[in-house]
């Protein structure tokens, strides 16, 4: 049988919003509810609570504080005879709650500071009146244990150590975030086996420099606090196998993240031959997938923040899953990065998402589960910091549209400077109140039919372009999508392009690219037109170049 709760505002009050938006919370949570509605007399509460016998009555005010009081003491006297005692919420403003609390009778008041992740945990049965939830402490439970309430994460990492140090226990204490994502400096993703090679004047560039296996898990303790949110790091750009044991020991890693593409000479983050750095990508998901680690592909925005067509992160959306599937992979974590380029239109932006997890989820099965992270991209922020508020509340408006499992928050200071831990825990609370909203009700802009025509197509001309790779290769290799010879190859003949790849003997980078009502194209230069997949590979074929 379903559980079952009541809710009501009492006395005068005639404010329900809290009271319904909580029953909406509980009936998420497979409840019965049953709403009494505004300025209900205490003693109907009485009798109704006999006669249904619920699990939990809510009960809201939110007028004048000392008016409170003689309701809640004669639904104290009243609730003596009952023969069933429900849990009783409460929820009303600050200084009615505080009157509340004196009076010890509910057995959890809320003043509508309180955490969403702690509202949910009761209504799951995960906490027990005001005592503290255990919060799950690996990614899969910890998403099962919110969901449809994405779970957060924040990138952070200062120059100095101690600083990081402190600011992780700050940004645990405040409960905002559930996963802290560490930004190691490139030193220490490249060196950190080989300090001898460090250049020291580069220590703190673009992150935290991390010295020693022992740095890491201090960083992992300091956010044993709070709501003990998972920490997980940047893989390596070199040692990476030595570098996850690192990870994986020190900071229970949550999950990985490596590109298939990139982290390489193609991007100037280290010195590797992309076939090299892709065969050591496949190695490094083999070795979390045997240990039961989640892991990542943080690769078709990489193109798409090169300005790549739409079409090819939609591709490498599923050559990166593909990958993951074929190495062993279990769960998959799919980032989907919006606002890139940053001048697509939100429509066009979200149906290119929708096509990519088209493409991605058709790789599911009882084997291969992959889970949404969403986030807003980069170069879509602004420098003035109160237009990037705006902008990271719009763009996680959109993200939601999608229903993700995570949101991977950019801080709203990114366009200027690191994200201190203030920033960081404001840049979650303005996502928490989009999500808030959201999941209370609105438009579905999937179903936009311009969204829905931009998704067929993306996947039609995503379709095409995995098609011609794996003919073109067929005599080649049994299976071109994940043998990186077949796929360095792809960059260097342009069938995998972007505008921003260094051109020289090895990579041409000679694609060209419009972006033309909302959507990023491939153009013709020689035309001055826009080109779909055969037009463009017709172009390449003509070149000489395949």
């Amino acid at each position: 049988m379903k559980k079952k709760i009541i809710g009501a505002s009492i006395g005068n009050c005639v404010h329900v919003a809290g009271a319904v938006h909580f029953l909406a919370l509980a009936e998420d949570a497979g409840y019965e509810s049953i709403f009494m509605g505004p300025a209900v007399p205490v003693a109907q509460i009485a009798e109704k609570v006999r006669e249904e016998k619920p699990d939990m009555v809510a009960l809201g005010y939110r007028l004048t504080p000392a008016n409170v009081i003689p309701l809640v003491e004669e639904l104290k006297e009243l609730s003596k005879d009952l023969p069933h005692q429900p849990v009783w919420i409460f929820g009303g403003t600050s200084p009615v709650a505080r009157e509340v609390e004196k009076l010890n009778f509910f057995d959890v008041v809320y003043d509508s500071t309180e955490d969403i992740d702690d509202c949910i945990a009761l209504l799951r049965g995960e906490l027990s009146g005001n005592a503290e939830v255990k919060h799950a402490d690996t990614l899969v439970e910890r998403i099962h244990q919110k969901y449809p309430y994405p779970l957060l994460r924040h990138h952070f990492g200062l120059p100095d150590y101690e600083q990081t140090l402190e600011g992780v226990r700050t940004i645990a204490e405040s409960r905002v975030l559930d996963v802290i994502s560490l930004g190691p400096d490139q030193n220490t993703q490249q060196f950190f086996f080989r300090p001898e090679e460090r250049n020291p004047e580069m220590d703190g560039a673009g992150g935290v420099s991390i010295k020693s296996a022992e740095e890491f898990r201090k960083l992992r303790e300091a956010a044993d606090c709070g709501n003990f949110p998972l920490m997980r790091s940047y893989s390596g750009t070199a040692d990476v196998i030595q570098m996850a044991e690192v990870l994986a020991e020190n900071i229970s890693n949550a999950w990985c993240a490596v590109p298939l593409c990139w982290y390489n000479e193609l991007d100037g983050r280290g010195t590797r031959p992309v076939e090299q750095s892709m065969k050591e990508a496949q190695e490094l998901m083999r070795w979390h997938a045997e240990r039961g680690i989640p892991v990542e592909m943080n690769e078709p925005h990489h193109w798409g923040l090169r300005d790549a067509h739409d079409t090819i992160s939609v591709v490498m959306a599923y050559i990166a899953a593909l990958n993951a599937k074929k190495c062993g992979v279990r769960d998959y974590v799919s980032q989907y990065m919006f606002n890139i380029p940053n001048s697509l239109s939100f429509s066009m932006d979200l149906g290119k998402v929708l096509a990519q997890i088209h493409m991605v989820e058709s790789l599911h099965d009882e084997s291969f589960t992959s889970y949404r992270e969403v986030r807003c991209g980069l170069p879509f922020l602004s420098g003035d910091k109160d237009i990037a508020k705006g902008q990271l509340a719009a763009s996680t408006m959109l993200q939601m549209a999608v229903r993700p499992h995570i949101i991977h928050v950019v801080g709203y200071s990114e366009a200027e400077f690191a994200a201190t831990p203030e920033v960081v825990i404001e840049s979650c609370r303005i996502a928490r109140g989009v999500i808030r909203s959201v999941l209370q009700g609105g438009a579905d802009m999937t179903c936009d039919p311009a969204v829905q025509a931009r998704k067929d197509e993306l996947i039609g001309e995503a379709k095409y372009l995995i098609d011609f790779i794996c003919s073109y290769y067929s005599h080649k290799s049994d299976d071109p999508l994940t043998d990186p010879e077949v796929l360095s190859d792809c960059i260097r003949r342009g069938i995998i392009d972007a505008p921003h790849i260094v051109k020289n003997d090895k990579f041409r980078g000679l694609l060209q690219t419009r972006v033309i009502d909302g959507k990023c194209l491939a153009w013709n230069p020689q035309t001055s037109s826009v080109m779909d997949e055969h037009a463009r590979l017709e172009l390449l074929r003509k070149e000489g170049r395949i």
